[in-house]
């Protein structure tokens, strides 16, 4: 294939914007905020379930509660029934005697529930608290992700620039260009992990970086310059006298 020096130079041209738009889009794939804000909300959920879970230990333990003041409420009603009857001044001698015996067993009673009662209580007192410090991590944590969402953003919106002149430079560029070796490096690019034309610097290939042999330098030094030379290691367009 035959194509201009300076064609063949545009095509190198070309070859540096689809390096840069390459290296762009790695930047933006890899901005540090991106894997911060993935770790917070990691941390974020985590918080949020938890807190769910509490939520839901609370419920579980007000419902425990309430079964506990239930009995607490029994034993008061049978202890004031028995006291009632043991103030009615009606009761036989071994009535009373149960009468007192009943009180003394219901009210060991009372208090073992009313203790029981009371650590509930505590328990819930706790969860409560629980719950209130991770909502308060999560409210941290969402400010700590929303901040960052903004510099993404914002860096994002910077790339994006970058990447949208570079497009634009590449364009005006490629219109000069003959289509055949246009299309020929595309080829090659796609084939070859997006490296289609490099530079000769003496006998180097900069698209491989690998030493050209003598004999096949002197090869290409007798080619005419609108002569298309490529690679023999990598494929490459080798564009000449830079």
């Amino acid at each position: 294939m035959k194509a201009t020096l300076s064609d063949q130079r545009a095509i190198l041209d070309i070859q540096n914007f689809d390096f840069n738009h390459a290296a762009l889009t790695n930047k933006a794939a890899n901005l540090p905020e991106i894997a911060a804000i993935a770790s917070l909300t990691i941390k974020s959920h985590n918080a949020r379930d938890l807190r769910i879970a509490a939520e839901t230990e609370t419920s579980d333990v007000k419902r425990e509660l309430a079964r506990a003041e239930g009995d607490v409420e029994q034993i008061v009603t049978r202890i004031n029934r028995d006291e009632a009857r043991l103030g009615s001044g009606t009761a036989s001698p071994k009535e009373l005697e149960q009468l007192q015996h009943e009180l003394v067993s219901l009210n060991a009673r009372r208090a073992e529930l009313e203790e029981i009662e009371l650590e509930i209580m505590m328990r819930i007192d706790g969860l409560k608290e629980r719950i209130t410090e991770l909502a308060e991590q999560e409210r941290v944590l969402g400010n700590e992700i929303t901040e960052l969402e903004i510099k993404k953003a914002n860096a994002l919106a910077v790339i994006n620039a970058d990447l949208e002149a570079n497009v634009a430079d590449r364009a005006s560029v490629v219109s000069s260009v003959s289509p055949e070796l246009l299309a020929l490096y595309e080829k090659i690019r796609l084939a070859n992990n997006g490296t289609g034309a490099a530079a000769l610097v003496g006998n180097q290939c900069k698209g491989c970086n690998l030493a050209i042999n003598t004999i096949e330098l002197q090869r290409i030094a007798g080619l005419a310059e609108d002569e298309v030379v490529r690679c023999e290691e990598c494929r490459c367009i080798l564009v000449r006298g830079l």
